[in-house]
């Protein structure tokens, strides 16, 4: 009897054992791993290809430091990475090879493979409460090695390589520098071509490059993840590219480049694949140092729309929302949605929409290499400390359209600039600036100034200042304080000024109108 029970308690155990052994939990450092920092890359590759052929599964990295190389990942894979966790990636560029296709900047190629690397397959996680370190202080500094070399320097073995893979690549003159170097930095996850990707929990820093990249991707979500990438070139926190169906939400960022940006190719690269990212929601995030808090651009080739920004802050960034392209560009940038916005100490522009971004080329027939932007609309801003609140600059062919400014106040250096643009309304804007007016409109027609104004107005200059501007409506405006000019009118082009239901008996002069101006250009 005793015998029995003795076999039928085996039994038990080895059932027990069975069913942990395939519940698709591969402890990393039950499948060769350590996790004493000795690089372990096979280890790791072997257990995400062992999950992969069971139909997926997790590999589970448990509290200690492990070092790789980069690593595939496949479909129905996770990796997690327990709270204690560190994960870094080497320093040898040769542990990033054999060269793989990839996107740089909006241009597809052959080139260094990202630390996750994924091509064409489906349900991949990154999740967990560990750290993840690029190490990626050896890229930048080979990066500036090739940049600062005064005169020709010996090509490395990874230039060469790189030449030899990408023959016939198609490029604009002003991307020749880059090219140049035949040296690109990986991401640090692109997913290329994929579909249902989740990233949660995790902390990523020190990115060689963009951290993470999404490529030609369906339904990707990233949620409650920290970046924290030191003063360094090019490392982008967020940016999908050419994706659909895309949720950003409760993440913390501070990086050496742009905080989160919205992407879609560069130039003729971009309109070859002519793949828009369209269906994003960013919400809930924090953005410290930055380049820009959310920018969309510049390689918005393939167009880019159907965005909601919401609920985020920004704070010490350079820019806060940047939209940007230039002529050469293409693409549509359209309907996009921003609200809920604190700004403070923003280094320059709290809000730019710009299409002079790159280069300054001469004015071009409308064609596929015109990029446009419209449908743009800002709402409940609140910016403190910033450089200039706003500037909207367009391309005479194709002039930036249908923007919206609503219930924004901004405490600032310089006010908001509107230079080649058309329907652009405000609504309930306050700008408090110290130097200059608060609202310049330059070169623009059709426009709403509703409810607009400075508390802080400043002697002898306009709080509205109009220059070559056509079809405008200044309307229910009330200057609470002693204002000594309202509104400044010059330019011969200046025609069919507005005035209605405002009342400005704090105000000394209406309106100051210049040698130029038409005498009936002003209706009061």
């Amino acid at each position: 009897m005793k015998i029995k029970n003795i076999i039928i308690l085996l039994c038990f155990i080895t059932g027990i054992n069975s069913a942990f052994a395939n519940d698709g939990w591969l402890n990393i450092l039950n499948e060769g791993g350590n996790n004493k920092g000795i690089k372990c890359t096979e280890a790791i590759q072997k257990a995400i290809d062992k999950a992969s052929a069971n139909g997926g599964g997790t590999i589970f990295f448990p509290a200690g430091e492990y070092l790789t190389g980069a690593l595939k990942l496949k479909s129905n894979i996770t990796i997690h990475l327990d709270s204690g966790a560190l994960l870094k990636f080497s320093e040898n560029f040769d542990d990033y090879l054999p060269y793989v296709e990839m996107r740089y900047e909006g241009i597809v190629m052959q080139s260094f493979s990202p630390l996750f690397y994924a091509k064409d397959v489906e349900n991949i996680t990154i999740t967990g409460r560990g750290i993840i370190d690029g190490q990626g202080k050896a890229w930048w500094n080979e990066v500036y090695r090739i940049e600062t070399a005064k005169g020709p320097i010996p090509e490395t073995k990874y230039q060469k390589m790189w030449t030899e893979q990408n023959k016939g690549i198609v490029y604009e003159p002003y991307y020749k520098r880059t090219i140049d170097k035949h040296f690109f930095r990986p991401s640090f996850f692109q997913a290329y071509n994929c579909k249902n990707i989740l990233i949660e929990g995790v902390t990523f820093k020190n990115s060689p490059f963009w951290t993470i990249n999404p490529e030609f991707c369906d339904n990707v979500t990233v949620t409650g993840i920290s970046i924290f990438n030191p003063h360094s070139p090019n490392t982008d926190g967020i940016n999908p590219s050419s994706c659909t169906n895309v949720h950003i939400s409760n993440c913390h960022i501070s990086v050496g480049d742009d905080c989160i940006t919205i992407k879609s190719g560069r130039d003729a690269d971009g309109r070859k694949y002519g793949k828009a990212t369209e269906n994003v929601t960013i919400t809930n995030c924090t953005m410290l140092s930055g380049h820009g808090g959310v920018v969309i651009g510049s390689e918005m080739s393939g167009g880019i729309k159907k965005i909601t920004i919401s609920n985020c802050v920004f704070d010490g960034t350079d820019r806060g929302i940047r939209i940007k392209a230039a002529r050469g560009r293409g693409g549509v940038v359209e309907d996009i949605r921003v609200s809920n916005i604190v700004m403070k100490n923003i280094k320059e522009e709290a809000i730019i929409l710009d299409l002079f971004y790159d280069k300054d080329n001469p004015v071009e027939p409308v064609t596929e290499r015109t990029p446009i932007f419209r449908n743009i609309h800002i709402s409940n801003v609140t910016g403190g400390n910033v450089n200039k609140a706003g500037f909207v600059r367009g391309i005479v062919e194709m002039p930036i359209q249908n923007i919206t400014f609503s219930n924004i106040n901004m405490d600032g250096k310089e006010g908001f600039t509107v230079n080649t643009a058309t329907d652009v309304e405000f609504h309930d804007v306050k700008v408090n600036a110290t130097v200059g007016s608060s609202f310049k409109i330059l070169d623009a027609k059709n426009l709403i100034l509703d409810n607009v104004g400075s508390s802080t107005p400043i002697k002898e200059v306009p709080v509205i200042k109009i220059d070559n501007a056509s079809n405008i409506m200044i309307n229910n405006n009330f200057p609470f304080n002693a204002t000594d000019v309202f509104i400044e009118a010059n330019g011969k082009d200046t025609k069919n000024i507005f005035l209605k239901n405002n009342v400005f008996s704090n105000v000394t002069t209406t309106v100051k109108k210049g040698k130029d101006l038409d005498k009936k250009a002003i209706s009061e």
